[in-house]
């Protein structure tokens, strides 16, 4: 099955913390890609991963040509045209910087998003960049509306300080771009609160298509009430409605695994291609993005995609 993410990646601080290197990523069949990012590394403000470093907020470029991104000539062979980073902070200390490349496609319908408020209107949230594909008409709407803190999935999400899971989001009553939803075929949206050191609030929103999901699974992973456990708040998933009741049965210790490496240390993790672990059903099902949501220094959730 298709997915609307072509490569995932993970950047990370160097010992000397003073530049960016290659962590880990998830490339497919674009090898040449992949060997031409293993090599690479961003200085603080250089290359989209450094930008994001820099200015404590995802950054979006849906063109690459004439831009500060370092690997045009090899995104342009692969047909990648768009990247998202995401700054993962604890305080005002970088942890890592998560990407996301997507490419132009005809039959790929879906859209991510930043949400942010500025100083002009602390009080409503816009669409600071978005990726849309074909989704044209969806998003000039996106991008003339404004959400209040509590309205839509970007506000709840600001309200809660939490990531949000919506499915069947075509009726205007749960979503707030509903009909236009429909019309697109967009049915799943996923929200990630992303801290940012500066002060202001910045919001992820993924929408995906049945056709062409974000991710093939979803996940939101949060920490038990007496902090020992991480259980599975809510799930989504293509191919089997009974993923989220076999989730519902499962906790994972602090250090256990890779959901339990991000509790532990507070860094994203990518897995795939590796001999069984401590627990098939969680690091084998497919490739997997883990991203942690920290507030304060406090790990809130922990947000999986597998591809």
């Amino acid at each position: 099955m298709k997915t609307f993410i072509k490569v995932t990646e993970i950047w990370i601080p160097d010992k000397e913390r003073t530049q960016l290197e290659f962590g880990s990523g998830l490339y497919g069949a674009f090898t040449e890609f992949k060997t031409a990012s293993e090599q690479q590394r961003f200085a603080y403000n250089e290359g989209l991963p450094g930008k994001a470093w820099a200015q404590g907020h995802p950054i979006m470029l849906t063109e690459f040509e004439h831009s500060y991104f370092k690997r045009t000539a090899a995104a342009k062979k692969a047909g990648l045209t768009c990247g998202i980073a995401i700054p993962i902070f604890s305080g005002d200390f970088l942890l890592a910087v998560v990407m996301f490349l997507c490419g132009d496609d005809e039959e790929h319908a879906g859209a991510i998003e930043v949400w942010g408020n500025d100083t002009a209107n602390p009080d409503l949230l816009h669409v600071v960049d978005g990726y849309y594909g074909t989704l044209h008409h969806f998003e000039q709407l996106s991008r003339q509306i404004n959400m209040p803190r509590g309205q839509g999935i970007p506000g709840m999400v600001w309200e809660s300080g939490m990531p949000a899971l919506m499915e069947d989001i075509g009726q205007p009553d749960v979503f707030v771009r509903g009909i236009e939803a429909q019309r697109a075929g967009i049915t799943t949206c996923l929200g990630i609160p992303i801290s940012d050191h500066a002060g202001l609030t910045y919001i992820m929103t993924f929408l995906s298509a049945k056709a062409t999901p974000i991710a093939k699974r979803i996940q939101i992973w949060i920490p038990d009430p007496q902090g020992e456990r991480l259980i599975c708040q809510q799930g989504y998933s293509k191919n089997s409605n009974e993923l989220a009741q076999l989730f519902e049965t499962i906790s994972v210790n602090k250090g256990e695994g890779a959901l339990g490496r991000v509790w532990l240390t507070g860094m994203p993790v990518i897995t795939g291609g590796h001999k069984s672990g401590y627990r098939p059903e969680l690091d084998n099902l497919s490739t997997m993005l883990a991203i942690p949501v920290i507030t304060c220094g406090h790990l809130k959730a922990i947000v999986t995609f597998l591809f």
